[in-house]
């Protein structure tokens, strides 16, 4: 066992003395901040996320604000997905990509005002990037990190919770679509969101000081459905394929690469930050694409810190970027990131801490 020494570059969230009463056993870092990944039980965690309703400490998706006249400008130059349709109240999962075309982060875009937008962003320093482009274009927008949390609450019975804590309301909020309100003085804004298939809702806390008020209020909320504490579930996630910018993602990956090419759109304006090498990488076609692996063998196995080579004889035709057994398949599975000539069915061999696994290649998503 090792610890984590404080710093004043590694925040807690405001749920942070939240989920150490309730047992938090492991955290990552994300965003700078810590994250809770585990409450010393991760096999009932996961069944609860698939069968009842978990509540997760999410703060680590942080969000970056675009506020002024040119805010709506700047979304759009930085995402290469077309928003002129995008409503007040609407969230949208869009690209962002440098000017080479390689993905540098995959936040929910959430309109707040025609004035007013927050990214809401996977582990990447996009609020540097957001408000150098202001600068360099010349828009009349400032770009900063609102006090905004996210509690996810997730899972088949998400709905009854949120309910109950908001009222019927939720349960006509599409998806990626919010609203923002209050909960016993509480400001927040709920959307219908978060990082499993689950089903579920993230609660945005716009006041850190309310934290732990907020998390009892949901816990007390939930009590009739059982609800426990959790985190975003890695074993879950690989099952529904569903990607995670810079654990499957390398410094060269573009979003055709992983099953992004659908919120790429290629008629925004020219003057979309990578838009001009997406249309050439679309039009030669992507070297490279992410499929599954299932690898052979009963005995559960993980990833580590390092991709894993992917062979098909003498020949390196990829990566395996994460690896993790499944419950439900009793396998062990993982995300290939390997060449087009690739496809699935075919058999390869992951070269994984000196041993060699076989395994096959499948689509995604798994489950």
């Amino acid at each position: 066992m090792f610890g984590i020494s404080p710093s004043a570059r590694l925040r807690p969230s405001p749920f942070f003395e939240a989920t150490r009463a309730e047992g938090v056993t492991a955290f990552t870092t994300y965003n700078h901040m810590l994250m809770p990944t585990s409450y010393g039980h991760p096999e009932a965690e996961y069944w609860r996320l698939l069968n009842g309703v978990s509540q997760w400490d999410v703060a680590v998706e942080r969000q970056v604000q675009l506020l002024g006249p040119d805010a709506g400008r700047l979304a759009q130059i930085l995402c290469a997905r077309d928003l002129s349709k995008c409503k007040v109240g609407q969230g949208k999962y869009v690209p962002l990509c440098n000017h080479a075309g390689s993905l540098i982060n995959d936040p929910i875009l959430l309109k707040l005002a025609e004035d007013r937008y927050w990214l809401s962003i996977a582990d990447s320093n996009i609020w540097f990037w957001a408000g150098a482009i202001a600068a360099e274009r010349g828009l009349d927008v400032e770009v900063s990190e609102p006090d905004a949390s996210p509690m996810a609450v997730q899972g088949p019975k998400a709905e009854e919770v949120v309910a109950a804590l908001f009222g019927d309301w939720v349960r006509g909020l599409k998806y990626f679509w919010f609203r923002e309100t209050a909960i016993e003085g509480i400001p927040v804004a709920v959307a219908r969101s978060g990082w499993s298939k689950q089903g579920g809702f993230e609660i945005y806390l716009l006041d850190g000081s309310q934290g732990t008020k907020l998390w009892n209020l949901v816990k007390e909320a939930g009590r009739p459905w059982d609800i426990g504490p959790g985190n975003p579930n890695f074993c879950e996630r690989v099952e529904s394929g569903l990607l995670s910018y810079g654990g499957d993602t390398d410094a060269q990956t573009n979003p055709f690469e992983v099953r992004m090419g659908a919120y790429v759109d290629l008629a925004v304006p020219d003057d979309v930050v990578g838009i001009k090498a997406l249309r050439r990488i679309h039009a030669e076609g992507p070297k490279r694409h992410q499929l599954g692996v299932i690898l052979e063998g009963e005995t559960p196995t993980e990833l580590g810190f390092l991709w894993h080579e992917i062979r098909q004889g003498n020949r390196k035709v990829g990566d395996m970027t994460n690896c993790v057994w499944s419950y439900r398949l009793k396998k062990n599975i993982g995300f290939a990131l390997v060449g087009t000539d690739c496809q699935p069915g075919d058999a390869v061999e992951v070269v994984k801490d000196g041993q060699v696994l076989q395994g096959t290649l499948t689509a995604l998503p798994f489950i």
